[in-house]
């Protein structure tokens, strides 16, 4: 396969699986090429991303590194044969990379856990919320970037309407939902599409109140994306040039921790309903 000029994070993640597996085994790359009877380079840059490789080739990879999960390999086997070209590289020349990946990592997610501090769940926001939100970029965003932004937000909300939707669950703390971007108008208008998107048999809202005080990680919003297998869940984490991605073990488990201690100082989903209904009629 020629090689890619700009992997995804989803290219460089399974080619970062596939280097774990065979640090997990033990092997060098020069180990590594002379069992698979290739050379170190093709298999470095296939675990860099820069080259493509096929499902056949994961599985023959694996079996020579005897890893013995045979549900991992068989959801690195799918990831390696995916060909298709995703909604999202229609923005490829006009967004950033972070903002693709997120929208690919959301697409293929089976479910989603978020902490949300300021601002509204991007997957639950109103058109006029995201022009409101996007208004306050530094430095401001032309008339065509935040065209956009605008309908690149709102396409990532299709994934809600899949067959296969992700079973979501929101934690927003009680400051995004004060926060009055764009006006009361715009403010109550969000808060009534947040309470129906709430009826969703696959999206959970939960409400962390001021009253609760600290929590894990509270300085930040966070999104945890769960993959098919453990072994592929995906951390998401804002950062003021753009998304982070992270995916060690160690941070996994570190975030998992950090939602399960936030969703249980919040409300519960009917709480949360009626908290979130007596803000919308004080805005």
């Amino acid at each position: 396969m020629p090689p890619r000029k700009a992997p995804t994070a989803r290219q460089r993640r399974l080619g970062v699986e596939l280097r774990k597996i065979r640090e997990h085994a033990g092997l060098t790359l020069a180990d590594a090429a002379g069992q698979l009877g290739t050379d170190r380079t093709s298999i470095s840059n296939t675990e860099s991303g820069r080259f493509g490789v096929s499902g056949e080739r994961v599985r023959t990879w694996a079996g020579h590194y005897g890893c013995p999960d045979a549900e991992y390999i068989d959801a690195l086997a799918v990831m390696a044969e995916e060909r298709g070209k995703g909604w999202w590289e229609d923005y490829r020349e006009e967004l950033s990379a972070g903002a693709l990946d997120l929208s690919e990592l959301e697409h293929h997610a089976t479910a989603l856990r978020a902490v949300q501090i300021m601002h509204m769940p991007g997957l639950l926001q109103t058109e006029d919320y995201a022009r409101a939100v996007f208004a306050e970029a530094v430095p401001p965003l032309s008339d065509i970037d935040l065209r956009r932004r605008l309908s690149h937000r709102l396409k990532r909300r299709d994934v809600l309407d899949r067959p296969s939707a992700p079973t979501c669950t929101f934690l927003v703390h009680e400051a995004a939902l004060r926060m009055s971007f764009g006006g009361p108008n715009i403010a109550r208008a969000q808060l009534d599409h947040l309470l129906k998107e709430s009826d969703r048999e696959n999206v959970t809202v939960r409400v962390i109140p001021f009253a609760v005080g600290g929590f894990p990680n509270a300085g930040s919003s966070t999104l945890y994306v769960y993959g098919p297998v453990p072994q592929l869940d995906t951390v998401q984490t804002d950062t003021p040039h753009g998304p982070a991605f992270l995916d060690a073990e160690t941070r996994l488990a570190n975030y998992r921790a950090v939602l399960d201690r936030t969703e249980e100082r919040s409300l519960d989903a009917v709480q949360s309903r009626d908290f979130i209904y007596e803000i919308a009629q004080q805005v």
